[in-house]
């Protein structure tokens, strides 16, 4: 059930919303598993759950106006969709900023035939977080929405002003964050995993914030990299992961003795969230406030492939598209080829493909800003033999190539996945063409 809720802060109590817990509970099947899951709303606005990643059948994917009708107050909406491919998943919703909120969830599709060998798994929920302490997701999107001039002109209390990151290429994020979670936990309450010495943990990483990336890295360890958006990967040893908003990576790491701690830092917000883990000796960690893997090798999706069991066979592309990403932060303007999405009007200036075709789109980011691209109902692969992903960071200036098969029919949202830029209009619809 969806419903209003508080959330304590390490005693700062917020007003909020959830799915009754944050994040919510753990969905947990079996890939070929058919899901039933009912949404009872609860709050007082319309609402609806995307199951970010999975590519089911269109009428499942949660986008009023393209996919279903919004769920309203006091209703109930059945979803039902089977989980064809395994991997770390999630679930929000599609409807104004309310991801910004406490609506999420991890959706884990477990491989019955499951090759990687590991002792225990820790799901890791990342978020930044302002509902109910400086305001609201609606405020901050209606403060945003006057651009830079409002923020110069003192009135933007939720503005981030001065955000910079080399490894997102200039301006890091536009919102004031005052906690920064994992798990649903701010770090001077942090989230205890308590294991042994010598176990090896399979991490399920999954950035739920809507307006920031996180480098993400255990003291005294190294993470090799196994997945990325559910999709297999050949395995990469590193020191930390840069996670954009909607990514999952999972990683494999065998503990030491001792207490370490987790970090996701706030790429470039000079913050960050924190957990702790134990393997039965020593207190807290000294200090969690730095920790040099965060400044040592830091894993991209550039430097990820996928396996040659979910590589995509080689094929001329039948269609090659371009989503162009535009706008800027003065004007607060962001569009799809030079287009704002009008949640009226969805079909304008929609991408078209027919089903069966190779499809190559080129991602072509000419703002002065990151953004991290979604495309629903589909995985695509990066150009050159990259990870098969369904969300990737395209850094300012710069263009990414990626290659799907249209092979799932309806109208599916892309869209960057910062909610305030998809909110002010860099979304549009990949519609299936009838032949």
């Amino acid at each position: 059930m969806a419903a209003p809720t508080q959330i304590d802060l390490a005693g700062t109590i917020a007003n909020t919303w959830s799915y009754g817990a944050i994040p919510g509970p753990v969905i947990r099947v079996s890939a070929g598993d058919t899901v039933q899951a009912r949404l009872r709303n609860g709050l007082p606005a319309d609402t609806s759950v995307h199951w970010h990643g999975l590519a089911l059948r269109n009428d499942m994917d949660g986008v009023p106006g393209a996919t279903q009708a919004p769920i309203t107050s006091g209703s109930d909406f059945n979803y039902e969709f089977v989980t064809d491919q395994p991997g770390t998943y999630w679930f929000h919703p599609h409807v104004g900023p309310q991801l910004d909120r406490g609506l999420y969830g991890a959706l884990i599709v477990e491989d019955p035939h499951e090759p990687l060998s590991y002792d225990d798994e820790w799901v890791i929920i990342l978020d930044d977080w302002l509902d109910g302490v400086t305001g609201t997701p609606d405020e901050v999107l209606t403060e945003l929405s006057s651009g830079m001039g409002g923020m110069m002109s003192g009135s933007g209390s939720h503005m981030l002003m001065g955000a910079r990151s080399s490894l997102l290429g200039g301006d890091a994020g536009d919102v004031a964050y005052p906690y920064f979670l994992i798990n649903g936990r701010p770090s001077a309450d942090p989230e205890t995993f308590t294991s042994i010495a010598g176990t090896r943990i399979r991490l399920r990483i999954i950035n739920a914030a809507s307006d920031t990336a996180f480098r993400v890295a255990l003291g005294g360890h190294r993470l090799t990299v196994t997945h990325s958006d559910g999709y297999p990967v050949n395995p990469v040893a590193t020191d930390a992961i840069l996670i954009g908003m909607g990514e999952r990576y999972d990683a494999l790491v065998t503990l030491a003795d001792g207490a370490f701690p987790l970090i996701a830092a706030a790429e470039g917000k000079d913050s960050n969230a924190l957990a702790i883990v134990h393997t039965g000796s020593g207190g807290l960690p000294v200090s969690a406030a730095s920790i040099p893997e965060l400044s040592r090798t830091v894993l991209t999706a550039s430097m990820l492939s996928a396996t040659s069991d979910v590589s995509l066979p080689q094929r001329t592309a039948d269609r090659e598209l371009t989503a162009t990403l535009t706008g800027s932060m003065m004007a607060y303007d962001w569009s799809i080829n030079g287009r704002r999405f009008d949640p009226a009007n969805p079909l304008a200036g929609a991408l078209g493909v027919l089903e069966g075709e190779r499809v190559r789109l080129r991602i072509e980011n000419t703002t002065q800003m990151w953004h991290p691209f979604h495309l629903h109902g589909h995985t695509y692969q990066h150009a050159g033999g990259g990870p098969r992903k369904d969300t990737s960071i395209v850094l300012p200036g710069k263009t990414l190539t990626v290659e799907f098969d249209a092979d799932n029919p309806g109208l599916w949202a892309a869209h960057c996945h910062n909610v305030y830029h998809a909110e002010s209009g860099m979304m549009t619809v990949l519609g299936y063409l009838v032949s």
